[in-house]
C-alpha cells in the first residue's frame, strides 16, 4: 500500500512521536490508499495526548480552529506562501461516545488518551473505515478485516454500536455504490431495526450523504438494491414505485421502469466521468436520471397503438418535474440543483418531437424553456436514458445529436440568447416610469426575440418602435 503524506504533515507525527505520543492516519485516507485511489483527505488520530495538550503542541506549528472541540477535533492549517498552498487537517484524539436521546447528534463524548487504536477504530461505522496507517513504521492496523472485506466488495459495520448511529445507514448507501460494496447480512439487519429513526436525521445532512452518492459513485444504480436490502426503501417511495411498472419489451427489453432507472444512473456516472463535470454537474445528471420516469407508475398503461397493445407512458415528461422537486426538496438537495433537474426532467424526450427537422426558432424555444438547465445537459440526461437499455447500444439518438448540432449553430448550447431588449430601452417609452409594465414589456420582447423576430440590437430596437407604434393605434 501507498500512501504518501504531505512532508509538513509527516514532521508534526515525527515530532509527536518524538513527544511520546502516536498518531496514525484514520479513516477514508488508509481505505483509498488501499483501492489504490489518490488519498486527498488526511485525518489524524493522536493516542496518549489529552486534548488540550494536543491543541497547545499543534498552535506553534500553524492555524488551530477548535470547531471540532465538542468530537475531540482539532482543524489545523500548515501555513503555506500563499492562501492556496495552504493545508488543512484534522487532528482528533479518541473518545467513547454514549447516545443520550433519538437524534443523531445525541452524543455524549468523553475522551480518553488511555484507549488503544482497537478499541478507538470499533467505534467507526464500517469495517473499510476502521483502519489506519502507522506512516512511521508502515504498519496498517487493521483489527476487523477491512481489508478482506474491501477485496470482497463487502460492505460491514464495524460493531453492534452501527444501531446507534442511524445516519450511518445512509452513509453506507452512498458508500455502496462509490466502492461497488455488496452489503453483508448482518449489518442490513441492524439498518432494518433502526429504521424508524430516518426522522431523526436532520435534512442537511441526508442531504449530504446523497450528494456524496451523485458525486462520487461511479456504480450509483446499487442505490435500489441497497436500500431495499436495508428497509429503508420506505423513505424513498418515488425509487420503490418505478419497479414492476412495464414497459414496452421492443423499446426497453432490459426490463421495467425500475430496473431501466439503475441502468440509466450507471450510464449517467459514466457520462459526468467522461466528459469530466463539476461536482454540481455531475450532481444535476445524476439526481434528472433518477427522476426522470418519476412519473411513469401513474402514467402507464395499455393502449393501442401501431395496431396493438403497447404499454405506453404519455405524459409522463411535465408529471415528473413536480415530482422531482418534491423528492429533491425534501431530502435538503440545494434550489441550484433543483431548478435545473426539474426542466430536464420535464424536457427529456424533447429531441422526439423536434430533432428530426429542428428549425431555429424551436431550438432557441427549448434554450429558453429548460434554462436554468441547458440544451448540452438535456442532450446528456437523452444520452443516459438511451444507454439504459441493454442489450441496447449506448449512445446519443441521432434526434439528440442534431438536437445539440442546432443547439451550437445558434450558439445556445450552453445557455439562452441574451436578451437584446433590457429595461433601460423600456422605460423612455414610459417617461422613466418603473413599474411591472417594464418587465411585460421586456418579456414580450424576449419571447419576439426567440421566435426569431430580430437578431441584432439595431432590429430589436427597430421592433420596439413598432410595437410601441401598434399599442398606440390599439388605444386610439
Amino acid at each position: 500500500m501507498t500512501l504518501a503524506l504531505p512532508s509538513a504533515l509527516l514532521d508534526i507525527i515525527r515530532d509527536l512521536r518524538q513527544a511520546g505520543y502516536r498518531a496514525v492516519v484514520v479513516g477514508g485516507a488508509v481505505r483509498d490508499a488501499l483501492l489504490g485511489l489518490d488519498a486527498k483527505d488526511f485525518d489524524i488520530e493522536v493516542h496518549g495526548i489529552p486534548y488540550g495538550k494536543l491543541a497547545a503542541f499543534l498552535d506553534g506549528r500553524g492555524r488551530v480552529d477548535l470547531v471540532g472541540q465538542s468530537f475531540g477535533v482539532v482543524k489545523f492549517t500548515a501555513p503555506g506562501g500563499t492562501r492556496s498552498e495552504e493545508a488543512t487537517w484534522d487532528f482528533s484524539v479518541p473518545r467513547r461516545d454514549s447516545k443520550t436521546g433519538r437524534h443523531h447528534r445525541d452524543f455524549l463524548a468523553r475522551f480518553d488518551e488511555s484507549i488503544t487504536p482497537q478499541e478507538a477504530a470499533s467505534r467507526r461505522d464500517f469495517t473499510i473505515n476502521a483502519m489506519a496507517f502507522d506512516p512511521l513504521t508502515g504498519e496498517v492496523l487493521d483489527f476487523f478485516d477491512g481489508r478482506a472485506d474491501l477485496r470482497n466488495r463487502v460492505l460491514r459495520a464495524t460493531s453492534d454500536a452501527f444501531s446507534e448511529d442511524a445516519l450511518r445507514v445512509l452513509r453506507g448507501m452512498q458508500f455502496a455504490c462509490r466502492f461497488d460494496l455488496t452489503l453483508d447480512p448482518a449489518t442490513a439487519d441492524m439498518a432494518r431495526r433502526i429504521v424508524h429513526e430516518y426522522s431523526t436525521l436532520a435534512t442537511e445532512r441526508i442531504a449530504e450523504e446523497f450528494m456524496k452518492w451523485a458525486i462520487k459513485s461511479p456504480r450509483p444504480g446499487r442505490i435500489a438494491e441497497y436500500l431495499r436490502a436495508t428497509g429503508w426503501m420506505i423513505h424513498f417511495p418515488e425509487i420503490e414505485n418505478m419497479f414492476g411498472v412495464a414497459q414496452d419489451p421492443d423499446w426497453h427489453p432490459e426490463g421495467d421502469v425500475g430496473v431501466h432507472t439503475m441502468y440509466v444512473l450507471d450510464a449517467a456516472a459514466a457520462i459526468a466521468a467522461r466528459d469530466g463535470l463539476d461536482a454540481d454537474g455531475r450532481a444535476v445528471l445524476l439526481f434528472s436520471s433518477l427522476a426522470h420516469d418519476f412519473a411513469k407508475p401513474a402514467t402507464t398503461e395499455l393502449r393501442e397503438r401501431e395496431g396493438r397493445l403497447r404499454w405506453t407512458s404519455w405524459g409522463h415528461e411535465p408529471a415528473g418535474g413536480p415530482m422531482a422537486r418534491a423528492f429533491l426538496e425534501r431530502i435538503g438537495i440545494k434550489s441550484a440543483i433543483v431548478d435545473q433537474v426539474v426542466p430536464l426532467v420535464e424536457n427529456h424526450l424533447a429531441h422526439h418531437s423536434i430533432g428530426k427537422e429542428i428549425s431555429a426558432r424551436a431550438v432557441r424555444r427549448l434554450a429558453l424553456r429548460i434554462a436554468p438547465a441547458s440544451i448540452e445537459q438535456l442532450v446528456r440526461v437523452i444520452e443516459a436514458d438511451a444507454s439504459g437499455r441493454p442489450p441496447k447500444p449506448p449512445g446519443v439518438p441521432p434526434d439528440a445529436a442534431n438536437l445539440l448540432k442546432a443547439a451550437r449553430a445558434e450558439t445556445v448550447e450552453h445557455r439562452p440568447q441574451p436578451p437584446l431588449i433590457l429595461g433601460r430601452h423600456v422605460l423612455p417609452y414610459f417617461d422613466g416610469q418603473s413599474g411591472k409594465h417594464i418587465g411585460e414589456v421586456t418579456h414580450a420582447a424576449y419571447e419576439a426575440q426567440a421566435d426569431g423576430a430580430f437578431s441584432t440590437e439595431y432590429e430589436a430596437l427597430r421592433w420596439l418602435e413598432e410595437y410601441f407604434a401598434q399599442a398606440r393605434q390599439q388605444i386610439e
